[in-house]
């Protein structure tokens, strides 16, 4: 049989589409995408972002520097990606050859090309019902995996070429109220994971595990409230193990090859006043104190046994939701953290003991530090009581919040976003009879600081090895995004009023502001290289409890319906 002209041309062309798609699909980044190794965790490569703080010493740091302080006033946008509307997320994207990994508020998990952005494959994990979706803060790449947390307290394991389940493991009961708002770290082929949620009067607290990486099978288990009779055991004022609550791990630690240590924060105690949460009037027995231990410490976790080797609390018997989980920066033989209080300490990483505090941000909680041991003196005046308001700054979510600091090893300075705000705090007592269902039982009323400029925003640049202040910025919006350091000598930062700033990171000169964008900008910016071009990315949202402090800032007006997208900037292409 003859075919005809027509039928001839049209077997051509769908040739040549075929082999067009196939250079395409031959030129695609998924295809050549390697697995993550231990050495490659341990050594990243410049253009990728492999984990929450890029490196497992949480340093935040990008190490390229095609973007530099004399070209960075050239950014622009490159490409963007709409993300799932209408929840809270705190994003930070991964890319590892050229791919970028991204997780939405509804556990949309997607991966696109990080150079153009287009859709290379997409997962819907399903959320079972009455849990509320929310966005996780970081994920973890290792082996072909893609490893994830949930919000209803799985930990599932993704193929990065395709998208396709590898693995789930249910941690613990989402109906008891436990779940995930940080994702996982891989440290020596484990993959470690702090458990959230602990608000909701769940006896005996949190958790940290560790997981079979290729399986998801828990390996280890490290409680955050001690138990026993142990000196640990008994800094609970003699209440009972079912009725000693909180200690949330939301905030994924850092891990130190040398000793094989994860260094992880652990939060406060709930409820959040000292007088129902039993932690006061102090017991009398001589063995017994009232610290709450594990509470707002850190905990050195050997990441193959989960043998906790030692551990440093930093604010015994909070009685105002100003917890210490936040990232740990391993810097020389120090682990540097910032708690909610905006004081700088650092602690040995070798034996956890206390080396110095750096003041950082106005606050009328604490009165003195001691030098040589690092003890606080609260101020009576500012702990809640029943029946009366007490003035305290500052107040949740914190002069440092979940935004996290970094480090640049070029400058040796650590880089803080900051806010400075004030609260009239009230107790919300139980009544006669009443159990503890969860929460913190306390209001805050936020209101500027009275001696205040008026500026609620800072960045604070701090030199490590004598705590001096480098540089502050300073503006009437709060600062909504963990700062970005880059071997180009730029800090990059994002606020609440919907930009993105770049300062020169010796003298905190702003080199670049973005245009207005769509949401205010709460996550965690990264910078990779695609194609060998660098570039910029942050995910605009809004409502990740920096959101709070809007009531400070009322005139800068956010779109209602909280649209989140991420933003992707680069330099211009060479003319």
């Amino acid at each position: 049989m003859k075919s005809s002209p027509k039928l001839t041309a049209l077997v051509a062309v769908a040739v040549s589409l075929m082999a067009v798609h196939a250079a395409i699909a031959q030129d695609a980044p998924i295809d050549s995408i390697t697995p993550v190794t231990d050495e490659m965790l341990l050594n990243p490569p410049d253009a990728d972002w492999l984990m929450w703080r890029r490196t497992f010493n949480g340093w935040g740091y990008s190490p390229l520097e095609q973007i530099n302080k004399e070209n960075v006033g050239k950014l622009q946008l490159a490409w963007s990606w709409g993300m799932s509307p209408g929840r809270a997320t705190q994003e930070t994207p991964l890319v590892h050859d050229g791919v970028m990994f991204l997780q939405n508020s509804d556990h949309r998990i997607q991966a696109l090309n990080a150079a153009t952005g287009e859709l290379i494959w997409e997962y819907q994990y399903e959320l079972p019902d009455g849990v509320t979706p929310g966005g996780e803060r970081s994920k973890a790449i290792y082996g072909n995996n893609l490893i994830v947390a949930t919000r209803d307290a799985h930990i599932i394991a993704l193929d990065i070429k395709t998208g396709d389940l590898v693995w789930d493991q249910q941690v613990a009961n989402y109906k008891s109220g436990f779940g995930y708002s940080s994702g996982p770290l891989v440290a020596n082929g484990v993959v470690i994971q702090g458990m959230t949620n602990c608000s909701n009067a769940q006896p005996g607290g949190c958790f940290f595990t560790g997981h079979d990486a290729e399986t998801g099978e828990e390996i280890w288990r490290v409680n955050t409230i001690a138990r026993g009779d142990t000196p640990e055991g008994n800094s609970w004022n003699g209440i009972p193990l079912e009725s000693r609550h909180g200690a949330s791990a939301w905030i994924t630690g850092s891990y130190d090859p040398e000793q094989n240590l994860i260094f992880a924060g652990v939060g406060q105690p709930y409820p959040w006043n000292v007088e129902i949460a039993g932690l006061t009037p102090k017991s009398s027995d001589p063995n017994v104190t009232n610290e709450a231990l594990y509470t707002n410490s850190t905990l050195a976790i050997d990441a193959t046994s989960g043998d906790l080797k030692w551990y440093h609390q930093y604010l015994p018997t909070d009685s105002l939701d100003l917890d210490y989980v936040y990232e740990r920066l391993i810097i020389d033989d120090m682990v540097v953290t910032t708690g909610k209080l905006g004081i700088m300490e650092a602690i040995d990483r070798n034996t956890g003991e206390w080396l110095w505090a750096k003041e950082t941000v106005p606050q009328n909680v604490v009165l003195s530090i001691d030098p040589e041991t690092g003890a606080k003196e609260i101020n009576p005046e500012v702990i809640p009581v029943i029946g009366e308001t007490t003035f305290n700054c500052p107040a949740d979510p914190g002069s440092k919040a979940w935004q996290a600091t970094s480090y640049s090893p070029k400058t040796g300075a650590i880089y803080l976003p900051t806010v400075e705000f004030c609260s009239n705090t009230t107790v919300n007592p139980l009544d006669p009879g009443q159990i503890y269902t969860g929460g913190g039982l306390q209001t805050y009323s936020r209101v500027a600081r009275p001696d205040g400029d008026g500026n609620i925003g800072q960045v604070r640049a701090f030199k490590v090895d004598d705590q001096s202040e480098m540089w502050q910025y300073r503006q009437y919006a709060p600062v909504t995004s963990s700062t970005l350091p880059t071997a180009g000598g730029v800090v990059f930062v994002g606020t609440l009023d919907r930009k993105l700033i770049a300062f020169d990171d010796e003298t905190g000169d702003v080199l670049w502001t973005s245009p207005t964008l769509s949401n205010s900008l709460e996550s965690f910016p990264i910078s990779y290289e695609a194609d060998g071009k660098q570039y910029i990315a942050i995910v605009a949202a809004f409502g990740n409890g920096l959101g709070r402090l809007q009531s400070l800032t009322p005139d800068v007006k956010l779109p209602p319906n909280n649209p989140v997208a991420l933003y992707v900037f680069a330099l211009p292409d060479a003319e």
